[in-house]
């Protein structure tokens, strides 16, 4: 499809640089099969699910993936993005044009790290020196990684170290956060488990590749960054008993989606599943594990405009989108969240 089929006008005033607080007084636009918009709040969710239903959470945990440094004179700036073994990462590198394999690179507090060589889609190896675990390295050096579209208009800071952290964070790996899960609260879960509503959780590594733009013009040339996920066996099997029973899983956050439908076989059956996953879901993508998605508001011609499109209809999610523009939504990491419920085996 063309990519420009999925480009639209946002104001930078509907960009929120700060979350909500509390996280889940945010706005929720709930759009429900063929039932039109509802302009809500992440409060009122409970009382938009079904009794059974269970939501899905990413569990990974944002790690401080953002380095300044130098290669002699020339500054360079890296952001991790994934993991290759236990001291050397994938990084999407700022001035790369000043690196070389072989170079070392001095950051912040003693951190070093060699750079090894470029991969095809333009990111650089880093072997980070030393004995000490990288994770403690990054703590000492890095910061978190915000997303381009706030950290160019602003400076990270302290408040960040928890803003763009979920309650649900366990797992250190993410270099994104699956920022649906960014307006849960304690007391939301509570009201949820009291409604019937269940929770279950997985791990997918959101990488800096979430942030890339789509070059192409074309979504059939577009290659997908690689992340990685894992969902165990015992979680696979109280999904399936649960869409065995009649109930809904719903995912919160596109990351959490991309994983079920990585793992379902063609029968719509959760396999556990440990690995890399690069899947690109577009209209027309049959979708096996997922009954609803609940999401913040994302970028133009953006992979997950795309994948919002493959689960409501392109035409219908232009329309919510321009709706929420009109009516003052918060965009992107830190803004409001829409809940997207399609009709059982409605077409997209």
């Amino acid at each position: 499809m063309r990519v420009d089929l999925f480009d639209f006008d946002l104001p930078p005033e509907n960009i929120a640089l700060r979350p909500a607080v509390p996280r889940d007084t945010a706005r929720m636009l709930v759009v429900k099969g063929q039932h039109g918009l509802a302009d809500c709040a992440v409060g009122d969710l409970p009382g938009q699910l079904d009794r059974g239903d269970i939501l899905v959470f990413n569990d990974t945990r944002v790690i401080p993936a953002r380095l300044e440094g130098k290669r002699g004179d020339a500054k360079i700036g890296a952001t991790l993005h994934k993991r290759v073994d236990l001291r050397r990462w994938q990084a999407f590198i700022k001035n790369g044009k000043r690196l070389r394999s072989g170079d070392r690179v001095e950051f912040a507090d003693g951190v070093s790290a060699l750079a090894e060589g470029r991969a095809a889609d333009g990111s650089w190896t880093l072997a980070f020196e030393g004995d000490e675990p990288v994770e403690v390295l990054l703590q000492r050096a890095g910061t978190m990684p915000l997303p381009p579209y706030i950290a160019n208009k602003r400076a990270t800071d302290e408040r960040d170290a928890e803003d763009y952290q979920t309650m649900f964070a366990a797992q250190d790996g993410a270099v994104a956060a699956p920022t649906a899960a960014l307006h849960f609260t304690p007391a939301l879960v509570d009201a949820l488990g009291k409604a019937g509503i269940g929770s279950e959780t997985l791990t997918l590594h959101v990488g800096a590749g979430t942030f890339l733009p789509v070059k192409v013009e074309d979504t059939s040339d577009h290659a997908m960054h690689a992340e990685w996920g894992r969902i165990d066996a015992a979680a696979a099997e109280r999904l399936n008993r649960k869409r065995r029973d009649g109930h809904r899983i719903i995912a919160v956050g596109t990351t959490s989606l991309r994983l079920l439908e990585s793992a379902a076989d063609e029968d719509g059956t959760i396999q556990p599943f440990e690995g890399d996953t690069s899947i690109f879901i577009t209209p027309g993508y049959r979708f096996l594990a997922t009954d609803g998605l609940m999401t913040n508001f994302h970028l133009p011609r953006s992979t997950l405009f795309m994948l919002v499109s493959a689960l409501m209809g392109r035409e219908r999610m232009q329309a919510a989108y321009a709706h929420a523009i009109a009516a003052g939504y918060r965009f992107y990491s830190y803004g409001d969240a829409s809940l997207l419920l399609p009709e059982k085996g409605e077409p997209a």
